[in-house]
């Protein structure tokens, strides 16, 4: 053991002495301050690093010219990203919050180490070198891998492992937005935690330490800084209406294309022409319609500001900003052309979301509609509000989270005037886009595979329960080679009716039950004979790692009260019986309850 190994040991070793004297709620409070002001400062360099690539690849060009060089950034940042992926990370860190949500679900809320800092590299090179997605994905998977991993530390069981993993992306979306409430309710919302009162607290001083760091380290402005049009206006009632349906069918836009995307290069067998296609297509999107490069923040704080002509820098139509239905389709265009970007830019192999897409998206919706109103039907809205509400009901209906998208908007602008057409928006665009489409962008892959238990009540229960505090070791194991009148001593002392039959080394065989032998074990005259000729196979057999929610579906195809329990070896280790699970249900009930 080297010297520094033997230094980590003895500072494990005095943290764990020291931690040992808390309670369980009181390490979980400290632990959710160290998690939130990491994932806190893991957001900050992860903008700083992405906004100093952007700085040095776009700031010196001119702005009354095309960019051409916008054809070949985003292929570069797509291709170092991925290299990066393949060769440094070895692991798929794309989709972020998808992957949050399957760590939950299969993974018992273990996220590996490296999602601590891989996605904030791999996202600002792509979004930096132009990627047109969001960096709230990576920074949600990083987050919460910091709080799974400080979970791990501290050697957590599945239900504090889990809770730690969504105060990292509590604080991680807090951080990015300087938005704490709406880090706590995107956890609760879009990872849907089944957690008590008592497991909010931790959430929120998660949120609020990440968010006063940054703070700290950025000052108080709020992230879009604009002027809130006044307050609701009700005769704009039946604007906001349509608003709300433009939303709704927009989303549904927005989730069809990118699946489409998705499938159309899924058909690429070798990266390289996924790189080829993929640079070449988003490379010729940002040239034509410049808005789309990067996350695309500035581009909409713009047009939320009236500022129509900073939208056509290095633009081939930079000549035509001053037309109206010139600026109409460069705004159509740029909103529904963004999705288009954002899919490709993921499936070409770069690294982000579409978190910053779905506002985006939201914001070119309501300011076009206000813009066509005000410049062709002489109204007088506010392209601010309509812009701030749009983002809100896009956002509800990509992500199907409602509550995330109004305290978002609040938040993020001071725009709490607007309430009453933020929630009016968001209400019926979630309607609308989920009569549509019921699933999220998120939730729509995983459930197609069975992979999403989170969104279960039932299931996000059992994910709590651990299936090694479930095996039972008081069944009497057989050798294989016995014969039946060892097997009858074995019953004389056994209170089970079931009998495991294994090899030498413990290798599972299969099972003899009593009342196959019942007839033969009290013939003295066949106690010699082997037992081979009562060996009969359960109906199923549970894996030592399998979920809960997958061993009651074995119980339930199989409709046995007993399964036996082995190793990828096959090794025996015990069985599982339908009522220890029950009764373990049934307590983690009472203890969600009673926290």
């Amino acid at each position: 053991m080297t010297a520094t190994q033997h230094l980590l040991n003895r500072a494990y070793a005095l943290l764990m002495r020291l931690t040992r004297r808390l309670s369980r709620q009181q390490l979980m409070l400290v632990l959710a301050v160290l998690v939130g002001l990491v994932a806190g400062l893991a957001a900050t360099v992860f903008q700083k690093l992405l906004y100093w690539i952007e700085h040095v690849l776009v700031s010196w060009f001119p702005t009354d010219s095309a960019g051409y060089l916008f054809l070949v950034y985003p292929a570069v940042g797509i291709i170092l990203a991925s290299l990066f992926v393949k060769y440094v990370v070895k692991d798929n860190i794309s989709e972020g919050v998808a992957r949050v949500l399957y760590a939950i679900s299969k993974r018992s809320s273990r996220i590996r180490p490296h999602n601590c800092y891989s996605s904030i590299v791999g996202g600002a090179v792509t979004i930096g070198f132009g990627g047109s997605v969001g960096p709230e994905a990576p920074i949600v998977l990083t987050g919460s891998a910091i709080g799974s991993n400080i979970a791990q530390i501290f050697r957590l069981n599945y239900r504090d492992t889990t809770l730690l993993l969504g105060c990292g992306a509590a604080g991680a979306i807090a951080a990015i937005f300087k938005a704490p409430v709406t880090g706590l309710i995107f956890v609760l919302e879009i990872l849907m935690l089944d957690i008590s009162m008592r497991a909010i607290v931790p959430l929120l001083i998660s949120s609020v330490a990440s968010t006063t760091l940054v703070l700290f380290l950025k000052g108080f402005d709020p992230m879009l800084n604009v002027e809130v049009g006044g307050s609701f206006n009700l005769q704009y009632l039946h604007m906001y209406v349509l608003l709300a349906i433009l939303c709704g069918l927009v989303s549904k836009y927005f989730l069809v294309v990118n699946g489409q995307v998705q499938r159309f290069f899924g058909r690429f067998k070798k990266q390289s022409s996924r790189w080829l296609v993929g640079g070449l297509s988003l490379g010729l999107l940002i040239f034509l319609f410049p808005p789309l490069f990067g996350e695309g923040y500035s581009s909409f704080i713009d047009l939320m500001h009236g500022r129509i002509e900073p939208l056509f820098d290095n633009s081939l139509f930079y000549r035509y900003r001053g037309v109206p239905w010139v600026v109409v389709l460069f705004l159509v265009g740029t909103l529904l052309l963004k999705v288009v970007a954002m899919a490709v830019t993921n499936a070409a192999g770069g690294v982000g979301g579409s978190f910053a897409p779905s506002l985006f998206v939201g914001a070119f919706t309501g300011g076009t509609l206000a813009y066509i109103c005000n410049a062709f039907f002489g109204m007088e809205m506010s392209v601010v509000n309509f812009s701030l509400v749009g983002m809100a009901g896009v956002m509800t209906g990509v992500m199907k989270a409602p509550l995330t998208s109004v305290f978002l908007i609040a938040e993020l602008a001071n725009g709490y005037g607007l309430f009453v057409p933020l929630m009016l928006v968001a209400s019926l665009s979630f309607a609308v886009s989920y009569y549509l489409e019921p699933d999220s962008i998120y939730t729509k892959k995983l459930r197609a595979k069975g992979e999403l238990l989170t969104h279960n009540k039932d299931q996000s229960v059992m994910v709590f329960l651990e299936l090694d505090k479930l095996i039972e070791t008081n069944f009497s194991p057989v050798n294989r080679n016995a014969t039946l009148g060892d097997l009858v001593h074995i019953v004389s002392s056994s209170t089970r009716n079931v009998f495991p039959v294994v090899k030498n080394d413990g290798e599972f065989v299969g099972i003899i039950l009593l009342d196959d032998i019942r007839t033969d074990m009290f013939d003295h005259r066949k106690y010699k004979f082997p037992i081979s000729k009562y060996i009969t196979q359960p109906p199923d057999v549970i894996l030592k790692n399998e979920m809960i929610s997958e061993v009651v579906g074995k119980f339930e195809e199989s409709h046995a009260w007993n399964l036996p329990v082995v190793d990828k070896k096959r090794k025996y280790l015990g069985f599982v019986s339908k009522s220890s699970i029950l009764a373990a249900y049934r307590q983690q009930l009472v203890e969600l309850t009673e926290e």
